[in-house]
């Protein structure tokens, strides 16, 4: 005789579906986001409307050949003022990392007094320069004179505005390379040793790689204070974006319109340089992160503009 089994009937009810997510209601952050648009909505209204900042008289001096000129000067300023300090400012970092006494306490010494030093005193001290120096000579030591130039003929405002901008650039630039080296681990350094590789190849494949990272945010930051310091020199009457408006608003009394055309190309520049420091960062964040870069804005835009037409 066969035994069978039969399971037994179900008596348990099925389980209610689960109720939707609703998101969670922030009142405070509507609200906050409306009085922000209408605060902005205002500002633009007040700029738009406002015929005190002669809109049409800036379109008229944007790129004339004054302000162009004075731009042009102020971009070469500004790149040659890097360039040499930030080459100055490795040396020194250099230095400061050495085991030499005597050269790492110089280098502190001029980092020391150039950061402690206003801007402004330095120029003026360098474009009066002349009163401490009356001549350059060239000639040996206690000895006769070969070449002998006035100082006022050799410092002019120009040179002197380099100078006295790449001192002082190269004092901050030495502290940020320094910092950039000194972020990189030890163990790097001694797993090449260890690997036999020699310095040269340590320094350009593990160090500045690795450095860049620390350097080029901090780095970029300064090349804008730059541009924009640069306009400092406007009282050593070096003709640069800010002076050649001033010079254009003595003649025609129209200081608000000049004052924003220099705004709005300062505002232009610094709006390249840091599209470019955004992309520079990118490339020496490579392998930094196991998850891989966050997409860049036109890969968004990209993105975006790919779903709506997917949608549609």
């Amino acid at each position: 005789m066969a035994v069978v089994l039969t399971p037994a009937p179900e008596t348990s009810t099925p389980l209610p579906d689960d109720p939707p997510i609703v998101p969670r209601r922030r009142p405070g952050r509507w609200a906050a986001s409306a009085l922000a648009l209408l605060v902005l909505a205002l500002v633009l209204n007040s700029v738009v409307r406002n015929r005190a900042f002669q809109w049409d008289v800036v379109g008229q001096y944007f790129t004339t050949a004054a302000i162009t000129q004075g731009l042009l000067l102020t971009l070469w300023l500004t790149a040659a003022v890097m360039v040499l300090g930030f080459a100055l400012g490795t040396l020194l970092a250099v230095l400061r990392l050495t085991d030499n006494p005597l050269l790492r306490s110089l280098s502190w010494g001029f980092v020391w007094i150039f950061r402690s030093t206003p801007l402004l005193v330095q120029l003026l001290f360098w474009f009066n320069i002349g009163a401490l120096y009356p001549t350059v000579g060239l000639g040996l030591p206690f000895g006769p004179e070969f070449l002998t130039v006035k100082t006022v003929d050799l410092f002019g405002p120009t040179l002197t505005a380099v100078i006295g901008l790449t001192l002082h650039e190269a004092a901050y630039a030495a502290e940020v390379v320094r910092g950039g080296i000194l972020s990189v681990d030890h163990g790097q350094l001694e797993a090449a040793q260890a690997l036999g590789l020699g310095r040269a190849r340590v320094l350009r494949r593990i160090v500045v790689p690795q450095a860049m990272r620390s350097i080029v945010p901090t780095a970029g930051n300064m090349l804008i204070g730059t541009l924009k310091g640069t306009s400092i020199v406007s009282v050593l009457a070096v003709q640069d974006l800010l002076y050649s408006a001033q010079l254009i608003y003595n003649q025609t009394y129209q200081v608000i319109p000049l004052l924003l055309v220099a705004t709005l190309w300062y505002i232009a520049v610094t709006s390249l340089l840091s599209v470019g420091q955004y992309y520079l960062e990118r490339y020496y964040a490579r392998g930094s992160s196991r998850g891989g870069l966050p997409p860049t804005p036109l890969q968004r835009l990209r993105t975006l503009v790919t779903r709506a037409g997917v949608r549609a």
